[in-house]
């Protein structure tokens, strides 16, 4: 687990502001204290590679959405692409961004925000290439360019049924 105390103080809030700047309708099915995850919950149910649906916007306002490898550092979405991909062009332009990560019917993180690309100089590239590294390999890094993405939330909600099951107690 990458996530500090202040980590997991400012992912609750956000999980918290979240459902309740949401729609009396979402709150019916994401019921608050009752099929949500909290901070530590999500932290550890999202540990390692998660999928991710990632949705981006073309310059005509069209949606597209498409798979990408999730590590979520410090409660927020880590991403890569490759620069010539669509994703990474309409990043480029228009930053807005959301992504889903789903498990069947037990498990929802949904996330908007903005994406921020990782480079050299980005203060939380240095962890963010170690990490990475560790999780594909040094040699990952070699035979392509890839260029990497944080969300910066404003918005995430994790649903699930049976949190307990899905991501044990808050204490353990």
């Amino acid at each position: 687990m990458f996530e500090t105390p202040d980590d997991i103080a400012a992912l609750q809030d956000l999980l918290d502001s979240s459902l309740q700047r949401s729609t009396g309708h979402l709150r019916s099915i994401v019921a608050p204290g009752e099929r949500t995850l909290t901070a530590p919950q999500l932290v550890r149910v999202a540990r390692g590679m998660c999928t991710l649906a990632v949705s981006t916007v073309t310059r005509a306002g069209e949606p597209r959405v498409s798979g990408v490898d999730g590590h979520l550092l410090h409660g927020r979405w880590v991403f890569g692409t490759d620069p010539s991909a669509a994703k990474a062009r309409h990043l480029a332009a228009r930053p807005a961004v959301s992504a889903a990560h789903l498990r069947g019917d037990d498990l929802g993180i949904f996330t908007h925000g903005r994406a921020v690309r990782l480079n050299p100089d980005h203060p939380a590239w240095p962890e963010t290439l170690e990490y990475l590294k560790g999780h594909y390999g040094a040699d990952a890094f070699v035979w392509t360019d890839v260029v990497f993405y944080r969300i910066e939330p404003t918005w995430m909600v994790a649903y699930a049924p049976d949190p307990v099951s899905v991501a044990g107690a808050d204490g353990g």
